[in-house]
């Protein structure tokens, strides 16, 4: 008969303790917190969460505004509003696709909620009913909020432009 030699046998089991629980606890609680920080670093550097800097006057004007759009939807303008070339360009025609020619024209270009790359142009006429100015934009969403105006008559065009990597290299970035 084989006598049994033991000594390969499995050593006995390792014990949990209080520090291997608190280990644990402090990797857990760690990646949470650290990714809470993470996150929360990333929030607060690209939107400072500001829509409207005074909600009440915001809300007193919101009437005014649905007057005047719909009084620029009774006369029928066109407009159009590009971003080629490294310039902005806009064209108003009136309803029988005539250029009207504007007192002045400016708009305010910015990254859809991100402030710091905003900016307000002054448009320059170019041509009849044709305005442009040169402004460099880097690739990616753009958000354009134009305002016009003729005589007393406001206008206004909200609009978004993904300008693209060729658009963004030509306005030298």
């Amino acid at each position: 008969m084989t006598e049994f030699n033991d000594t390969h046998a499995d050593p006995a089991p390792r014990e949990f303790t209080g520090k291997h629980m608190l280990f644990i606890m402090l990797g857990f609680f760690g990646i949470i917190i650290s990714v809470n920080v993470g996150m929360a670093v990333l929030a607060s550097s690209t939107w400072t969460g500001l829509v409207v800097k005074n909600s009440y006057v915001a809300s007193q004007q919101f009437n005014g505004h649905l007057v005047a759009s719909r009084l620029q939807e009774k006369l029928g303008w066109q407009g159009t509003l590009s971003y080629k070339n490294g310039a902005v360009e806009f064209t108003l025609l009136d309803s029988e696709s005539r250029p009207i020619n504007l007192d002045m024209a400016s708009v305010k270009i910015g990254r859809p909620a991100f402030e710091q790359k905003d900016q307000t142009i002054v448009l320059v006429k170019t041509g009849a009913g044709t305005y442009r100015a040169d402004v460099a934009l880097e690739e990616g969403p753009w958000a354009f909020s134009l305002h016009a105006k003729m005589g007393d008559q406001p206008y206004r065009l909200e609009t978004r432009i993904d300008v693209s990597a060729a658009e963004a290299s030509k306005s030298g970035n």
